[in-house]
């Protein structure tokens, strides 16, 4: 290879500067800067571009021998003062080439000069961002071939997570928080022209989520990367995203979202990673029996690769997301010429659209098969590139069985369940392994976590569907159904006919799909006997004969056949119709992993008691409980710099960011009055910004004196923002009913935030969006309340949003129906930051309260289990509703709020049954008790004193809610993987 010496004499900045040029252009060399093969092996690109600017810019001339250029890394290392703790880092241990303060301004000027996609006369906020992202991006390359460069060497055991939502946020300030390079880059941008802050606001959040699902799976992937767990993570793509919330005078209306319009600055596409992907076609069986899926639709699942970078550490794991795209042949060429555009370019449209949209909506046959096609390329584009990292860490000779040893995939809810078929098929067609083997090996790699307890967010595919789109899949599908039916038998035997047919129905695969011939008799009666049998089926098919005689044929003109209605003839019942043949995905996944996990103790117990209390008695041993944990590094550490100091100084240390067990010495310092004033102090200071960014986003001016309560979640109706917005309507009524002196010594000043995205699909939750909105709309112009109440829905409500409104949140709400919320990050989020919650007895609210102290926490409501009896007396028209409840419906049904006709949203909470009725998520029920615990929080409020030692201990109480414990879990109980900490 061709080694360097500089021809020029410059020190300082500008030799740092061609240090930074040679770095790249041997990074170039190595292929680096080019991206990784699907075996992690490296990509040699052009080097003549680069060899010309290094000789004309920079005066670099090959030699043949000697490298005479010293590494930055070598020099005495300059040292910067973290902005937030205030002690002085070295910045190179991480990062060789981004050494001080200059040579991160070098790399900066260099992605500038060079960037394609910006004009060279300016150097504006936009072209900054890019220039100073690919600057970052080129130091997390450098980690990232290190981290996998050791991977291949030691081959351990590495876990995968597979997520259809990855709910990144920004990247920029996470990444260079955990390099330990924010100093730096705030000095260097300042050198340029530019402000650090105002740069990373340039970068759009990353559209591959929507909720808790997709951010915790992004708050797990910091966590492995900082504790050096060998892991990697997949997911989709989307183009559009979910969709950009827009909300006008007819409440939410939706928009594509454009944060790729200008590219992404921090991924690296693979071009050379690509994976074909088949739907439709047949299977056909060869001479040796051997299966072969042939035919149908082919498309190519590409990789994109977004690096994450460990806190403090070099690991830099992988998040790889796959974009879709068909083969140039398959653009007819002809067709085009014809004048046929669209149809020439079918194929190519089908394809990319599969990575459009998360979650597109399903009420069509269309949206359902475009839903599908996403979860087969995750599970399937996924499967093939670990598969292929097995197989090149194997050597020459590939010992299958020992794939669980090497690889644990971790299913993130039902999306990505076809990987159980979907390895079976690859072991069985392609690989070659007999059933017995696939099905062990499949059993021990798999495993699965459970985010719901509702009935409808059980995932089920009809089979018909499916069996059209994924013909080999439905046939290993039924194959597995079939080994759980003889399971089952073998359990439960067949003496009891009944019993085994209950749990025949609770506990197959397949709904509504009769039983496999082999066990076509299983259910007789043992008291008939086989002659017996015969006669009743005899029997009965010569009657269901004689009814079809009955039936007279249509005359000329009718469609349907009519039924004779002469006396003395029995009526012909009218015909059940057929249930739909159903996949239940959830229950595929309790039986194709090794261990099945809830993500809160009171979720995971109630889905050993009611979701899958028949495979707990039957496999109690994989069931496990993992409470959910967000990380505190983006959650205290980067967001939240005025109370992460706060923490340091009187913690002692900064451990409390990689051990949150240090947050609980706070407790001591409780009543401190000089810790509750900082406290109180940094509290107003992220009030203060809140304020700037709610009158930028939705023109309210809110008083930072007021108490900011806070309810930021996806819009369901369990979640119950209907509760909050119900219980504000009885506020303001009540205000409007006193005098001014009455209503100020009685209430607390409140402004209460909501910020969330209703389906696009769900018009229920639409209409509770409308509602906050048209209630902000009256009661924030209404002279007589003035600050005392403002009500304000944050559009377009994301990751970056939440990291603003967190720290300056004093209570927050956590109020779904008590045994319906799995767990929530949110509430933990909140609480490290020292927000008050009020909630219910659901999901992690029972572990938080008892950390934080029941002191601490305002709680209401119905407990879990008594939802069920809560319901049947409703049913049975028991309830008796609460009388202001009542008042406050008819107070909405009166117009104040504006034209907009309610009656559907209110009719929801009355009768006592009927579909979209009879209140099934309590709101009336526990309305009486949200209205007095709203009540305590004002009086709690009103003690600043009292309110700030509350907070003080939420914040300390929050030290078990970090995904790093989370993970830590899961690597030793579930995975079995080890950290491997790089030499």
């Amino acid at each position: 290879m061709a080694t360097w010496r500089f021809s020029t004499t410059s020190s300082g900045a500008e030799a740092v500067s061609s240090c930074y040029a040679v770095a790249r252009f041997i990074d170039f060399s190595r292929g680096r800067n080019g991206g990784v093969d699907g075996s992690g092996g490296v990509r040699r690109s052009g080097n003549k571009a680069k060899q010309l600017i290094l000789m004309r810019k920079w005066q670099v001339r090959p030699m043949r021998r000697s490298f005479s250029v010293r590494n930055a890394s070598s020099e005495p290392q300059q040292k910067v003062k973290d902005p937030i703790t205030e002690k002085e880092e070295s910045l190179s241990t991480l990062s060789p080439f981004l050494s001080d303060a200059s040579s991160i301004a070098s790399s900066i000027k260099y992605h500038a000069e060079f960037n394609p996609l910006f004009s060279p006369e300016k150097f504006d906020l936009p072209k900054a961002f890019f220039a100073t992202a690919q600057s970052i991006r080129d130091a997390l390359i450098i980690n990232w071939n290190t981290t996998y460069d050791y991977y291949e060497k030691l081959n351990p055991k590495q876990a995968y997570y597979l997520s259809m939502e990855f709910l990144q946020g920004r990247a920029m300030l996470n990444a260079i928080g955990n390099l330990g390079l924010t100093g730096g880059y705030a000095e260097a941008l300042s050198k340029l022209g530019h402000n650090l802050e105002n740069i990373a606001f340039q970068e759009p959040d990353a559209a591959l989520g929507n909720g808790g699902l997709g951010r915790l799976a992004s708050c797990f992937l910091d966590s492995l990367a900082t504790f050096d767990y060998p892991a990697w993570g997949y997911g989709l793509r989307y183009k559009y995203g979910l969709f950009k919330q827009c909300i006008t005078k007819n409440g939410q209306e939706e928009v594509a979202e454009d944060w790729l319009e200008m590219s992404n600055p921090s991924e690296i596409v693979r071009n050379d990673v690509t994976y074909p992907i088949k739907f439709y076609g047949k299977v056909v069986t060869d001479s040796d029996g051997k299966k072969h899926w042939i035919g149908g639709e082919d498309i190519n699942a590409v990789a994109y690769d977004v690096p994450i970078p460990g806190y403090k550490t070099k690991t830099t794991i992988n998040l790889r997301l796959w974009s879709t795209k068909a083969p140039s042949e398959d653009f007819d060429l002809s067709a085009f010429n014809s004048g046929e555009h669209i149809q020439a370019a079918k194929a190519l449209y089908n394809a990319e659209k599969i990575c459009y949209v998360l979650y597109p909506g399903d009420e069509s046959i269309e949206g359902k098969i475009l839903r599908l096609k996403q979860q087969y390329t995750l599970c399937s584009a996924s499967l093939h590139d670990i598969i292929a990292r097995f197989e090149r860490r194997s050597g020459t000779k590939v010992k299958w069985e020992e794939f669980p040893e090497k690889v644990a995939v971790q299913m993130n809810d039902t999306h990505p369940s076809l990987c159980i078929p979907e390895l079976m098929r690859i072991l069985i067609d392609v690989k070659g392994l007999s059933w017995k083997e696939a099905w062990n090996i499949t059993q021990r790699t798999m495993a699965y976590t459970n985010h719901t307890v509702l009935p409808e967010a059980l995932e089920k595919w009809s089979l018909e569907l499916m069996g059209k789109l994924l013909p080999r899949h439905v046939e290993i599908i039924e194959m597995i159904d079939e080994e759980l039916i003889r399971t089952i038998v073998l359990e439960y035997g067949t003496a009891d006919s009944d019993l085994l047919e209950k749990k025949l129905k609770q506990m197959r695969i397949l709904e509504n799909v009769e039983l496999p011939a082999a066990f076509s008799d299983l259910l007789v009666s043992p008291k008939e006997s086989p002659v017996a049998v015969l006669k009743k089926r005899k029997k009965k098919k010569k009657k269901k004969k004689k009814e079809e005689e009955e039936v007279v044929e249509p005359a000329d003109g009718e469609n349907e056949p009519v039924k004779e209605s002469t006396e003395g003839k029995k009526k012909i019942p009218e015909p059940v119709p057929e249930l739909p043949k159903m996949v239940r995905m959830a229950n595929l996944c309790v039986v194709g992993g090794h261990a099945v996990n809830g993500v809160a103790a009171i979720h995971s117990e109630i889905v050993k008691d009611e979701v899958f209390n028949d495979f707990f008695k039957l496999w109690p041993e994989k069931f496990q409980n993992k409470t959910n944990g967000v990380t505190p590094r983006r959650w205290i550490r980067f967001c939240n710099p005025d109370l992460s100091k706060i923490i340091t100084n009187w913690t002692g240390t900064e451990d409390w960011v990689l051990n949150t067990e240090k947050l609980a010495e706070l407790r001591k310092f409780a009543d401190n009055e000089d810790l509750q004033a900082q406290w109180r102090a940094a509290k107003r200071s992220n009030k203060l910004k809140a304020v700037s960014f709610l009158k930028e986003k939705t023109g309210y001016l809110v008083s930072p004196d007021a108490m900011f309560d806070i309810q930021v979640k996806r819009i369901h109706e369990y979640k119950r923002q209907l509760l909050n917005i119900l219980g504000i309507v009885y506020r303001y009524k009540m205000m409007k009913e006193m005098s001014a002196s009455e209503r100020k010594e009685k209430f607390v000043p409140r402004v209460c935030i909501f910020g969330g995205k209703a389906f696009a699909t769900y018009v229920q939750a639409k209409r509770i969006v409308k509602f906050i909105t048209d209630v902000g709309a009256t009661v924030n112009h209404d002279p007589d309340i003035g600050d005392l109440l403002k009500v304000v829905f944050v559009p377009d409500y994301n990751v970056s949003v939440a990291e603003l409104l967190i720290p300056a949140s004093e209570l927050s709400q956590h109020i779904s129906t008590a045994g319906m919320e799995a767990s929530g990050t949110s509430n933990m989020k909140f609480a490290m930051n020292g927000c008050i919650l009020i909630g219910t007895l659901d999901g992690a609210n029972v572990e938080i309260r008892e950390e934080v102290g029941e002191d601490n926490f305002f709680l209401f409501g119905a407990e879990a289990h008594e939802i069920p009896g809560l319901r049947k007396e409703r049913a049975e028209g028991k309830f008796v509703p609460d009388p202001h409840f009542e008042e406050v419906k008819e107070f909405v049904r009166s117009g104040v709020f504006g034209p907009y006709n309610y009656d559907e949203l209110m009719g929801s909470l009355e009768g006592n049954e009927g579909f979209g009725r009879a209140d099934f998520f309590l709101v009336g029920k526990d309305f009486p008790s949200y209205i007095e615990c709203q009540e305590k929080v004002d009086e709690a409020y009103k003690d600043q004193q009292r309110w700030t030692r509350m907070s003080i201990l939420n914040t300390a109480g929050s030290y078990k809610f970090s995904s790093d414990r989370t993970i830590h879990e899961y690597a030793r109980e579930i995975w079995n993987i080890k950290p491997v900490e790089l030499p």
